[in-house]
């Protein structure tokens, strides 16, 4: 590794490709929304948590590449955490819907036999609590369909997938905005694209996501056993086990 805006790439070749949209764990650069709850040092605890979680969730699939897509200036610390089994790419340009498109066009096609569209999903880096079947039956969504969307309950979603590359799709960001997924589709309609859906699902966005998660891994740990024994301690130093009220905008880093 020479330099951030240089690419990791180890392909595996297989048909099937998960991209975890990720940043480097940096104060002020991850989980932002998480400020008003927790320290900047314990923000980018959470996150290395969330991110090494999310990667071993991914690396469960049967016969699936996994690969992380970053802004330019996080591929070298990223590759570090990652370990040499997954790609890491910079994204051409800046901000998520930039990110987006650099997945579809940097993965969807298999370069090395022109014809072949490869099924690809970009997947948040704060989800690895999500059912690894609900990752299995998106790929097998997109069989069907030329897109596939994972809505959040507050109107974003936690993933998309393609066969292809459509640049126009994340035209005009609006994400992190609770019309996010809206957007979207009406895009896809626009291109005359069909759309299918996985289970809707939360992400991780504000102090309600932090203790809905923590409900849920107190019951089964193993499904992100890193983050789950550091909700753990974060309850302890809280004084008890909290509460959900609700879960927050989605965001896909």
């Amino acid at each position: 590794m020479k330099s951030g805006s240089e690419t990791v790439v180890h392909s595996s070749g297989s048909e099937r490709v998960l991209v975890i949209m990720a940043r480097a764990p940096r104060a002020g650069a991850v989980k932002t929304r998480l400020a008003s709850s927790l320290s900047p040092a314990a923000t980018v605890a959470f996150y290395c948590c969330l991110l090494d979680d999310t990667l071993a969730l991914a690396r469960s699939l049967n016969d699936v590449e996994v690969a992380i897509m970053c802004p330019d200036t996080d591929v070298n610390e990223l590759a570090q955490l990652a370990g040499g089994e997954v790609s890491v790419v910079a994204q051409k340009g800046e901000g998520l819907a930039a990110g987006l498109t650099s997945v579809f066009a940097h993965f969807a096609q298999d370069h090395r036999r022109e014809a072949q569209q490869r099924r690809t999903i970009a997947f948040n880096s704060d989800s690895p609590h999500l059912p690894r079947s609900v990752l299995e039956d998106a790929f097998e969504t997109l069989i069907a369909h030329d897109v596939v969307v994972g809505p959040t309950h507050d109107g974003g979603y936690y993933l998309v997938g393609a066969k292809a590359s459509h640049p126009a799709l994340f035209a005009h960001d609006g994400m992190g905005t609770s019309s996010a997924l809206e957007r979207l589709l009406a895009r896809a309609r626009a291109l005359e694209l069909s759309v299918g859906f996985a289970d809707r699902f939360y992400d991780i966005d504000i102090a309600d996501d932090l203790t809905r998660l923590a409900a849920e891994l107190r019951l089964a740990p193993a499904r992100a056993p890193r983050t789950a024994a550091w909700l753990k301690e974060w309850e302890l130093m809280a004084g008890q086990p909290r509460t959900s009220s609700g879960a927050g905008r989605g965001e896909l880093y």
